[in-house]
């Protein structure tokens, strides 16, 4: 698939990139990424996100370029579809980008069932950012300083800091290339991790108190509600990050941020230790993601949601 992706990007002339709602490092450095590839190649590009780009990814060189209206798209010859396991979760505008001639999709996501004319998936990639790096080296293309700086984010960020149980032998030696080609991982670190916003830290302060433990202390988790977000002048996006906290008390396996959507939606963001599989946690509810990182949403009342996701992790643990 590498050498057919890399036939596409030579044939064709008008690029869109896109990726998920609610943005992250991997989505957004990905992006990026091949924005300052495909343009160095001579290409039109344009990178659309249905959200605003979090304000500590505002550093990645580019990203101010996104735009968040979708144009015109008769003039596109392809669409590249980052890190994402369905069509649906680049938000409102899919069913117009499902009608670009040729939809390229590059994702790490187990729970992908190939839903673009062309699909690069690989589930032992740390992020769709090591995918991209393939991508270049296997075209020959030496990644430039601004791309080393998206890609280096991308996998920094999808594997936790280099910490969780993704950061294989791949996904250092794409990290040491990156290095090599002009990524400062100090830098990149100081404004991805400590560049939080007054409004974050308010957030955090609401949020502390509704952890809970639950499965004899295996099963921390956290909650954030509409209310919390308007009374701290927080966004959802200053949550990144939440979700591991309860995971770092000891004997906690399991990590879970609810997040409150409104109209009684609420977003489940589930990470966990060792081998034990989330994803599965997660595929019941509509969901998906990885072995050690899943989410997905779920309607109805906290208490019985909650009630709902302890049931099926004791399900999923009984089949394991």
């Amino acid at each position: 698939m590498l050498q057919r992706i890399s036939e596409l990007i030579g044939r064709r002339r008008v690029f869109l990139i896109t990726a998920h709602e609610r943005l992250d490092g991997d989505a957004l450095g990905s992006e990026l990424a091949l924005y300052h590839m495909l343009r160095s190649m001579g290409k039109e590009v344009t990178v659309y996100n249905q959200d605003v780009t979090p304000e500590n990814y505002r550093f990645l060189p580019g990203s101010d370029r996104i735009v968040r209206e979708l144009p015109p798209l008769e003039s596109f010859d392809a669409a590249f579809i980052l890190d994402c396991g369905e069509l649906g979760r680049v938000g409102r505008e899919a069913a117009r980008i499902a009608t670009i001639p040729c939809l390229i999709n590059i994702d790490h996501h187990v729970a992908n069932g190939g839903f673009c004319d062309y699909t690069l998936i690989d589930p032992q990639a740390s992020s769709t950012g090591e995918l991209i790096c393939r991508i270049a080296a296997h075209m020959g293309f030496a990644p430039t300083g601004e791309m080393a700086t998206c890609l280096y984010t991308a996998i920094l960020t999808d594997t936790g800091g280099f910490r969780y149980g993704n950061t294989r032998r791949g996904a250092l030696l794409a990290a040491a290339d990156l290095v090599a080609g002009g990524a400062d991982p100090q830098w990149i670190s100081e404004n991805v991790y400590d560049a939080n916003p007054p409004a974050k830290i308010r957030l955090l302060a609401a949020v502390l108190p509704t952890l809970a433990l639950d499965g004899d202390g295996s099963i921390g988790s956290l909650t954030v509600t509409q209310q919390a977000l308007a009374a701290t002048g927080a966004l959802p996006e200053h949550t990144e990050g939440f979700v591991d906290l309860p995971r770092t008390i000891r004997g906690v396996r399991i990590s879970i941020l609810y997040s409150e959507l409104g109209n009684g939606h609420f977003k489940l963001s589930i990470r966990s230790k060792g081998n034990v599989n989330v994803e599965r946690v997660a595929r019941a509810f509509g969901g998906g993601g990885h072995i050690n990182a899943a989410a997905c949403q779920i309607m109805g009342e906290l208490p019985d949601i909650r009630r709902r996701v302890l049931e099926a992790i004791r399900m999923s643990a009984a089949e394991e």
